[in-house]
């Protein structure tokens, strides 16, 4: 194969790459944006179960309590991954993406506020 063909097929490969990043990423906003507006409209966090989307959705409080988590439910993250945790509050009643390293490699994940100040969070 020649080194032209290979170039192009390295191209194209790593658009599809960006393009199904960017579906990713529009589909994780989503799930949080949707969560976010039935929280303000009256709905309990609690209500929510982490594992019904992929990836999976978080819910903490202010003091840093995760109330909505896959294994971290009733765990204070800033005790558990503190970068994580510092990272996170950077959220905004408008939506965020922040990055972060954890666990070795680089992390997004798109957080948004309440209006009662619960950071509700998914990421890559």
């Amino acid at each position: 194969m020649s080194t032209t063909i290979r170039t192009f097929i390295a191209a194209v490969l790593c658009f599809l790459a960006v393009a199904a990043g960017a579906d990713d990423k529009a589909a994780i906003q989503k799930h949080v944006d949707e969560i976010v507006r039935a929280i303000n409209k009256g709905k309990e966090a609690t209500s929510y179960s982490a594992d019904a989307y992929t990836p999976y959705v978080f819910i903490m409080k202010p003091d840093g309590k995760l109330i909505v988590h896959p294994f971290l439910a009733g765990e204070y993250l800033q005790e558990k991954a503190a970068p994580v945790h510092t990272a996170l509050q950077q959220a905004t009643t408008g939506g965020i993406w922040v990055e972060y390293f954890w666990k070795g490699g680089q992390k997004q994940t798109y957080v948004r506020k309440t209006n009662n100040n619960l950071i509700v969070g998914s990421g890559q």
